[in-house]
């Protein structure tokens, strides 16, 4: 009888063995990461007396070093659960995220479906990041951010998203986030506004075309009163695919709402446009040149990025890359080639009104 008993507890306990180690070779969690650091020469940076220029160990300026942890589970049945966390890193000093925020740039869970499509909840990338696939130099520091002074790459709290299987070529993702506030737009209690965007992409072997509109509310009053900070987007984005050449291109309109409490804030319209090629000479080889522009009413002038660069791979995780670039303003501008806030003097980073910015880096870059 004990014999009996303890066979049939044995094989009770091989059962849930094998049930648990199946159940684990069905999950997976990766950790991930990316560093990119390197050594950047400008010209035209602001002092409390004038300009002038300056060399400095750079980090993120091909792309931004962070670290995280993404997993999955399989559920059957084509279902899935999905999670990741992701924070900045700086690699010049090993400094992380700061603010309190670990995972300042991703924290959500979610489900995916290749039937259904992708459901998130959590911090994740605002939908104004779509144009990374549009832009030549994907969102380096000197870029398509800079001349809106980087509203095209928050991440967005509070978040609710959806992505669509791909149908016939077209895909649609949607956005929500909550404001927390009492008031369901925003009123100063919480530290962001409603945000909201939706994206249509269509998808062929020539070529790929998008189209996104978003908008990011103030969080003080619930209001489109900043260009930069708070304000509506309508993008029309478009790349072209040639052989070992890609050509892309992409116009932004960046909107207020006016009225009183847009009263203090110039500029309160932006259109920002940009165009530029990547040859991609070799497998490992690719030089990418491109044209950045944005005009601003109400006197905010206009500005213009030329820039050239190219990346060469060492190794399917390792990379060589370098961009030179120069920012051309107009009288009334102080555009930056880095993604600065609106400002003027040595703090903000921002060249003196109607002066050029001209840099020059060179890095290298790790993923594991």
């Amino acid at each position: 009888m004990n014999r009996t008993i303890w066979m049939a507890a044995s094989l009770t306990t091989l059962t849930t063995m094998m049930a648990t180690s199946a159940a684990q070779a069905q999950s997976s969690v990766t950790l991930y990461g990316r560093l990119d650091t390197g050594i950047e020469y400008m010209s035209g940076v602001p002092t409390n007396s004038g300009s002038a220029s300056r060399w400095r160990a750079e980090n993120g300026d091909w792309s931004a070093s962070m670290w995280g942890l993404k997993g999955v589970e399989d559920l059957g049945g084509g279902l899935r659960t999905l999670f990741q966390l992701e924070g900045a890193l700086n690699v010049t000093n090993g400094a992380g995220a700061g603010d309190g925020q670990l995972f300042n740039r991703l924290a959500f869970v979610g489900l995916g479906s290749d039937r259904y499509g992708t459901l998130l909840l959590g911090r994740q990338f605002f939908i104004a990041n779509g144009v990374w696939d549009f832009d030549p130099f994907g969102q380096s520091a000197w870029s398509s951010g800079s001349l809106v002074r980087g509203r095209n790459w928050p991440s967005s709290s509070n978040t609710i998203s959806y992505q669509t299987p791909k149908y016939a070529g077209f895909d649609f993702y949607g956005q929500y986030a909550l404001s927390n506030a009492t008031n369901w737009n925003g009123n100063g209690t919480t530290a962001q506004g409603r945000e909201a965007g939706a994206q249509l992409t269509y998808t062929s072997a020539l070529f790929q075309a998008r189209a996104i509109y978003d908008e990011i509310r103030d969080p003080a009053n619930g209001q489109f009163d900043d260009p930069f900070t708070a304000s509506r987007e309508y993008t029309a984005a478009l790349n072209v695919f040639l052989g070992p050449f890609k050509i892309q291109g992409a116009y932004q309109a960046i909107r207020t709402s006016g009225g009183s409490a847009t009263a203090g804030v110039a500029p309160t319209t932006l259109d920002h446009e940009w165009g530029g090629v990547t040859w991609r000479i070799s497998p490992a080889a690719a030089l990418i040149a491109a044209v950045y522009h944005v005009n601003a009413n109400k006197g905010g002038g206009n500005a213009t990025i030329y820039t050239l660069g190219g990346s060469y791979n060492l190794s399917t995780r390792t990379l060589l890359d370098f961009q030179a670039a120069s920012v051309r303003n107009s009288s009334g501008a102080n555009f930056s080639l880095n993604a600065n806030a609106a400002g003027t003097g040595a703090a903000s980073g921002n060249p003196i009104a109607g002066a050029s910015q001209t840099g020059v880096y060179a890095g290298i870059q790790h993923v594991f």
